[in-house]
């Protein structure tokens, strides 16, 4: 059985995405986490504890927050594809994955995508717009952003309990699906 994967996009750096997928590590036990960077000249996939452990990084905030592994995915957007793979396999024996990075929620099409909005609409990426629109949980600070599916759930930025109920919910209809 492959895990299940959980995508988390954003309409800009810094609008919450770690803040949220540490909540979702707190909350289920058994998941795995990446973290994307795009880089331009090298891809690499870095399971490396002191790396990852450095103060102020993601990926420490990832690891405290309960992974049972993290890796770093620092890929071209051309390599991308490749480099998840390489990534994923060496996560496959968990539960679950939380991919974090709208490139990479857009190569690999997650069984479950989280679009967190942030504060600043006007800032959205250039492919922000392509994961909300396949966005299954959409968290917004004030207003939700246009262009929300209709299937998908929208929760403000403030109620984390009903967001990770959801969740919650969608990881065990996953779960039999699967």
């Amino acid at each position: 059985m492959r895990p299940i994967l959980i995508g988390i996009g954003g309409a800009h750096s810094g609008c919450g995405k770690t803040t949220f997928a540490s909540l979702i590590l707190q909350r289920v036990k058994g998941l795995g986490a990446i973290k994307y960077t795009k880089t331009s000249l090298y891809s690499s996939v870095t399971g490396d504890i002191e790396v990852l452990s450095q103060e102020g990084k993601d990926t420490k905030r990832l690891l405290d927050s309960g992974a049972e592994k993290v890796l770093w995915v620092k890929s071209s957007y051309d390599d991308l594809p490749e480099t998840l793979r390489i990534a994923i396999r060496d996560l496959s024996h968990l539960k679950g994955i939380i991919i974090e990075g709208n490139s990479a929620v857009e190569v690999l099409q997650p069984d479950i995508v989280i679009f967190i909005a942030g504060t600043e609409t006007e800032r959205f990426k250039e492919n922000a717009q392509n994961i909300l629109k396949t966005a299954n949980l959409v968290i917004y600070d004030d207003e939700p952003p246009p262009e929300i599916p209709e299937s998908a759930q929208r929760f403000q930025r403030n109620d984390k309990k009903g967001f990770l109920n959801v969740l919650e919910i969608l990881l065990k209809e996953c779960e039999k699906g699967a």
